[in-house]
C-alpha cells in the first residue's frame, strides 16, 4: 500500500510514522527545517506509549512520489482549495483522499438522500473550490482523536489518543476503508470504520467549536476555561446550540454536554492548536469549525445567538491575523517570548 502524507506536520507525521512502522510504503510531503530533519533523522515520536523512530521517504515535491493508493491530508481545512496542484501528481485512477480535518467537511451532504442531498456548505466550499480540488467521490472522512505537537523539527510529541475514525460520505462500508483501517491498526493506531461518520464529526465538533475560538480569544487553556464559572457557562451554551443544529440535521450524539466539559477539564492545561496559531500570528481554522455551523443553523432554522456572537468576534481577530503586518509583529513577539511549538 502506497500512502502519501500531504502536510506532514504534527498529526500527519505521526500517522505516517505509524503507517510506516506497520509496513506501508509511506511518503511524507513537508517543507522547511521540518523536512530537513525528516530527511536526516526520520520521524522521532515521543510518547508515553513508547518512543519510536520511523524513516519513510520525505520530500517537498509530490512529483517525486507519483500516484499512490491513499493521500492523507494533514493540512488545515482552509488550505484545501489551494492544494490541487500538490494533489494532482499523487492521483491515480483509484486514489482516495483521507481528509483528517476538524469541523464540517466539504463532503458533508454528499451521498445523502432527501432535500439536502449534495447540498453545498458555502462556508467550507465557496464556489465549489474545494470540490474541484478534491472531488467528493475520492473523499474518505476522518475524525482525529489523537493529540500531537511538533516539539522540534522532525520530533513529534504524542500527547494522548490513537484513534482515527474513518468513513465513506455515502455511509457504505467500502473495501478501501477496511484496507486503510487494517494498515493503521498494523501501525499501532485505532481506526474504526464507521457506517456514518457524521456522529463522530459532531462529537469532536462540540469541543472544537467551543474551546478552539475561546482559547484563542482569551489566551486560556481548556482547563482554565472550564474552571472559570462564567466561561464554563459560555462553553455550555455553545455546546447546547451546536447539539440543536446537529439534531435538526438528524444527528444526535450520544455524549452529554456535562461529560464533554468534564473531559475537557481533565485534559488539563492543554493549549489548542488554534491558540498556538494565534500566538504565531497565523489565521485561525475558523470557517469549518464555527462559521459553517452558523450557516447550517440559518439553513435549518436554529437559534444560535452565542455561536453567532463568538463567530463575529473571532472573525474580527482573524481579519487582523490575515493582515501581513499584524501577523509579522505577532510572530516576532511570540518568537521573542518563548521557543516555538506547534500542535
Amino acid at each position: 500500500m502506497r500512502i502519501a502524507i500531504l502536510g506532514a506536520g504534527a498529526i500527519g507525521a505521526y500517522a505516517g510514522a505509524a503507517l510506516h512502522r506497520g509496513g506501508a510504503d509511506v511518503h511524507l510531503i513537508a517543507r522547511g527545517p521540518h523536512l530537513e530533519a525528516l530527511r536526516a533523522d526520520g520521524v522521532r515520536v515521543l510518547s508515553d506509549r513508547g518512543d519510536f523512530t520511523a524513516r519513510p521517504n520525505a520530500t517537498s515535491d509530490p512529483r517525486e512520489v507519483g500516484p499512490v493508493d491513499f493521500v492523507f491530508l494533514g493540512l488545515k481545512a482552509q488550505h484545501y482549495a489551494a492544494c490541487g496542484p500538490m494533489l494532482r501528481p499523487l492521483m491515480g485512477p483509484h486514489t482516495a483522499v483521507v481528509a483528517a480535518q476538524n469541523g464540517i467537511p466539504w463532503w458533508y451532504f454528499h451521498g445523502l438522500t432527501g432535500p439536502l442531498a449534495d447540498h453545498r456548505v458555502h462556508t467550507v466550499d465557496p464556489g465549489g473550490s474545494v470540490s474541484r480540488a478534491i472531488p467528493v467521490e475520492r473523499a474518505i472522512g476522518c475524525v482525529v482523536y489523537a493529540a500531537t505537537e511538533i516539539e522540534a523539527p522532525g520530533v513529534i510529541r504524542h500527547l494522548e489518543g490513537t484513534r482515527f475514525s474513518i468513513g465513506e460520505p455515502d455511509r457504505t462500508i467500502s473495501r478501501r476503508c477496511t484496507d486503510l483501517s487494517e494498515a493503521m491498526v498494523a501501525g499501532g493506531l485505532k481506526c474504526p470504520v464507521e457506517q456514518d461518520l457524521r456522529e463522530d464529526i459532531w462529537v469532536k465538533l462540540m469541543g472544537n467549536i467551543t474551546f478552539n475560538p475561546l482559547s484563542a480569544l482569551t489566551r486560556s487553556t481548556m482547563a482554565q476555561i472550564c474552571r472559570d464559572r462564567s466561561s464554563r457557562e459560555l462553553a455550555r451554551s455553545m455546546m447546547n446550540e451546536t447539539l440543536d443544529v446537529a439534531a435538526r440535521l438528524g444527528v444526535n450524539p450520544t455524549i452529554s454536554v456535562e461529560r464533554r466539559l468534564a473531559g475537557a477539564e481533565r485534559a488539563g492545561d492543554h493549549r489548542t492548536s488554534t491558540l498556538h496559531d494565534v500566538e504565531r500570528g497565523r489565521p485561525m481554522e475558523l470557517d469549518v469549525i464555527l462559521t459553517a455551523v452558523v450557516e447550517l443553523a440559518d439553513m435549518v432554522g436554529a437559534e444560535v445567538p452565542t455561536l453567532r456572537t463568538v463567530d463575529s468576534v473571532a472573525r474580527l481577530l482573524n481579519a487582523r491575523l490575515t493582515d501581513g503586518s499584524v501577523a509579522e509583529r505577532m510572530t516576532a513577539a511570540a518568537a521573542a517570548a518563548a521557543p516555538a511549538r506547534a500542535a
